[in-house]
């Protein structure tokens, strides 16, 4: 029986790292993945780890009172912060299953002084970095890391790793209860 999930954003690269993460943490079984838009209740452009973690939180929990037929809902939220005086970027993952939670961050990278310079001017991160780098809609391609390192890491293989370790308490349910 395929276990549904549902992705709280209409962003393809979400969806792609979710649907990654859950087959490799689950290989014997199989997933159908839908997306819904629901409200994050937090800024456009989350500028601290605590907003950006909060907006993951709510996106999973508006997915599943807008959509309650679903085995599993999750929220992914990138956001900003500071560190050392340095922009950083990165995103939460929360995990949500009937009676389960996991969440988990993605390793946080450096921005570049000019996106860094954009974003404190009032632009998002995505359109920032398609304005650095000349791009169109970069952040449902491979994002501001994938730009950064040549696509060595994009934006779904950054957010894979932290979705696997979000479904980490679902997974090992008996050591989490």
């Amino acid at each position: 029986m395929k276990k549904k999930i549902i992705v709280a954003s209409q962003n393809p690269v979400k969806t792609e790292a979710v649907l990654s993460g859950f087959r490799q943490m689950f290989s014997d079984e199989t997933f159908e993945v839908d997306r819904i838009s629901v409200v994050s209740g937090v800024s456009e452009q989350p500028m601290s780890d605590r907003e950006t973690l909060e907006g993951a939180k709510t996106r999973a929990e508006n997915a599943r009172i807008a959509a309650p037929g679903f085995d599993f809902w999750v929220g992914l939220e990138g956001g900003c912060d500071y560190l050392d005086g340095e922009m950083v970027a990165f995103a939460w993952i929360v995990i949500l299953g009937k009676g389960l939670q996991g969440s988990a961050r993605t390793a946080i990278f450096q921005l570049p002084l000019e996106v860094q310079s954009l974003m404190e001017s009032g632009l998002e991160l995505g359109e920032a970095d398609d304005k650095v780098f000349g791009e169109i809609n970069s952040k449902q391609n491979s994002g501001a890391v994938g730009l950064l390192t040549g696509d060595v890491i994009t934006r779904a293989r950054l957010y894979e790793q932290a979705v696997i370790l979000a479904l980490v308490p679902i997974k090992n349910q008996h050591l989490y209860k």
